[in-house]
């Protein structure tokens, strides 16, 4: 088991981030691959709305959303033209400012830093990779290793990996799913309105805090972490 590290003087000990519109400004391209992918197969075109509502779902749970028309033996076919509208945009998606530095200072304070994503394992590693975060993050988890957010699996099992309780653990997402697992699991969560889900949305989940840039969550986690 990682040994992680532990800050004494904080609230948290356990900071577990989503990626795609929380860490990465990902969230247009991926609601307009699903929309061209849906184009494509002669699907009704999901709205704006409608699209970025399921980035944060493991991606078959984002499909029965998003398109609910797609018969399921067509879900392959889907993924597949998906997967190539979203690679083509992903070397422009640039990581949020002030991402690097955020999880460079938490990391030094003696936070232990952890991944819940939507994403696929081998989509998550090549992000890693191309971003160069992936040094900060003691364990990560995926939709396609365990069961997709709101479904509280991951959190519990990063809590498991690194030997945290529930009190122990902050969530950040930018989705009403990340926060929804967060209160699944019994754990705080803070909410980014800077990525996929609209503020109310996320509000109505009452996270412990709400910031619109990643320099305020640094000061909200500052003050409260």
């Amino acid at each position: 088991m990682p040994q992680a590290k532990t800050k004494p003087d904080a609230r948290y000990s356990l900071i577990v981030f989503d990626w795609d519109g929380t860490l990465l400004d990902s969230a247009s391209g991926i609601a307009a691959s699903i929309q061209e992918a849906s184009r494509e197969m002669g699907l009704e075109v999901p709205s704006r709305e409608r699209a970025s509502h399921v980035i944060g779902l493991g991606l078959m749970d984002a499909l029965r959303h998003a398109v609910p028309d797609l018969p399921e033996k067509s879900y392959a076919e889907f993924a597949e033209r998906y997967r190539k509208h979203f690679l083509a945009r992903e070397e422009g998606m640039d990581l949020f400012p002030g991402v690097p530095e955020l999880l460079a200072d938490l990391e030094n304070a003696g936070y232990s830093l952890a991944v819940a994503t939507g994403k696929s394992r081998k989509g998550l590693d090549r992000a890693l990779k191309a971003s160069g975060l992936g040094k900060h993050f003691s364990a990560t988890r995926c939709a396609d290793e365990t069961r997709s957010k709101p479904d509280p699996a991951m959190l519990l099992e990063l809590m498991g990996e690194l030997a945290r309780k529930p009190d122990e653990l902050l969530m950040i997402g930018d989705t009403s799913h990340d926060l929804d697992m967060a209160a699944n699991a019994a754990v705080d969560a803070v909410a980014v309105t800077y990525g996929a889900h609209p503020e109310d949305q996320l509000r109505a989940r009452s996270p412990k805090g709400v910031v619109g840039t990643v320099e305020e969550l640094g000061a909200w986690l500052a003050k409260h972490g």
